[in-house]
């Protein structure tokens, strides 16, 4: 006797709160791999590692599936394989956490250098060591100094670099220190730091489609292409699917999306796609899709997803915003030209003077209003409110939101976040 079939169960307001509790974990696991793509068990990121080792499963699916990056974890960590949306985009640059200021070209090549030098190392090594197997590398390649990449710990803006390089290295856990300190040892060279080398991270360190030693090319572009390069789309359904991949990875990564940026074949793909491609984004990260005329931004209510924001408290931040707000307004009544460096220091001097009471103390030294100016630029172009130019800036469609005055329809959405 064959048993009666069985009604389906019905949804419960306990089911219904696990799967939003599950819904809300997902989210915030993945808004912590997009911002930091290496996560680690016993790290700052601990809670959310959890979140990501319960539900890598669906994350893998749905990286995989909407951005082609790989998702890679381990009781130890978790490692986002990204690949960048635009190789030649310079906004996304390592930063110095004292200071504020991103990575020199030398600092790059050090942290390379660093990282093969951990990568024949015992499990435990010292500053000094380190020091010196990347003097003894930078010196047996004459490519570097041809480039003009000297290294040999002369002086103490090269100590300074290798530093910030070191602690680079240890704030992404490759390095535990052990005893002492790089603060000393700036002082006095003599005075050494011992660190343990945690080998599994060193691993997941490198992002690549292809080991550099397998590239033949030489020119950085030849090469950045080489190493970051996919398989190519041998079918209709292979290149739609490389144009959703692109375009999610833009809409994650960067603040606005310019229509104008994209190929033919990614602006009808997004004409036919935006409602589905926008939504799925909406549900898997909870930023909310703003669209305009000229682009589309999604845009962070809670503002912890971005690493770089306008407005913001202090010195830097006022004065980026009093500078977008005067690019804005320059926009609007020049009808899109370019604005020279000139003009803008000229403002930022002005700034200071108008401001300087409650403005920090330093913004009065000579040369404050050149550093002040490159500061505020560099934030402004990595929000993509700017297009920078030899000779100057041009403002974006975008930053239209910081002119004054600017006259919106009651209810209507305004304009681009910076978020």
């Amino acid at each position: 006797m064959n048993a009666p079939d069985r009604l389906p169960r019905k949804e419960t307001p306990i089911d219904s709160a696990r799967e939003q509790a599950a819904l809300h974990e997902r989210r915030r696991a993945l808004r912590a791999l997009l911002q930091r793509p290496l996560l680690t068990a016993d790290g700052p990121f601990a809670d959310e590692f959890g979140l990501v080792r319960k539900h890598a499963e669906k994350l893998r699916e749905w990286l995989t599936t909407h951005t082609g990056w790989a998702l890679h974890v381990t009781s130890e960590i978790a490692r986002l394989r990204k690949t960048p949306a635009d190789l030649s985009d310079t906004t996304f640059a390592a930063i110095e956490d004292r200071t504020s200021m991103n990575f020199s070209r030398r600092r790059y090549v050090l942290l390379c250098l660093a990282l093969v030098a951990l990568e024949r190392s015992d499990r435990q090594t010292t500053l000094t060591i380190l020091a010196d197997g990347i003097v003894t590398a930078c010196q047996a390649e004459p490519v570097f100094a041809a480039n003009g990449i000297v290294f040999d710990l002369s002086d103490q803006i090269q100590r300074r670099d290798l530093v910030a390089v070191i602690r680079f290295i240890i704030d992404r856990q490759v390095l535990s220190r052990i005893h002492g300190d790089e603060e000393q040892y700036l002082r006095d060279e003599r005075n050494n730091v011992l660190y343990t080398v945690n080998r599994p991270i060193l691993n997941a360190m490198l992002c690549v489609q292809r080991g550099p030693s397998t590239i033949s090319a030489h020119s950085l572009d030849d090469r950045l292409g080489g190493i970051t390069a996919e398989i190519a789309p041998d079918t209709e359904e292979a290149a739609n699917r490389r144009i959703r991949w692109q375009l999610n990875r833009r809409l994650l990564e960067q603040p606005v999306l310019y229509y104008r940026d994209l190929t033919d074949a990614e602006r009808t793909y997004l004409d036919r796609q935006r409602s589905r491609v926008l939504g799925q984004i909406t549900d898997a990260t909870g930023l909310i899709p703003e669209v305009r005329r000229e682009g589309i931004a999604m845009l962070d209510e809670s503002g912890d997803f971005t690493d770089c924001k306008l407005a913001e408290e202090g010195t830097d931040g006022h004065l980026t915003l009093l500078l977008a707000e005067f690019l804005a307004t320059e926009s609007r009544e020049e009808g899109g030209e370019v604005i020279g460096y000139a003009a803008l220091r000229a403002k930022t001097a002005e700034l200071i003077g108008e401001h300087r009471k409650h403005w920090r103390r330093d913004v009065t030294e000579p040369g404050a209003d050149h550093a002040l100016t490159e500061m505020a630029i560099r934030r402004l172009e990595a929000l993509r409110l700017i297009t920078r130019f030899d000779h100057g800036v041009l403002p974006r469609p975008a930053i239209a939101r910081y002119s004054v005055g600017t006259v919106t329809m009651e209810n209507e959405p305004a304009l681009f976040s910076a978020g």
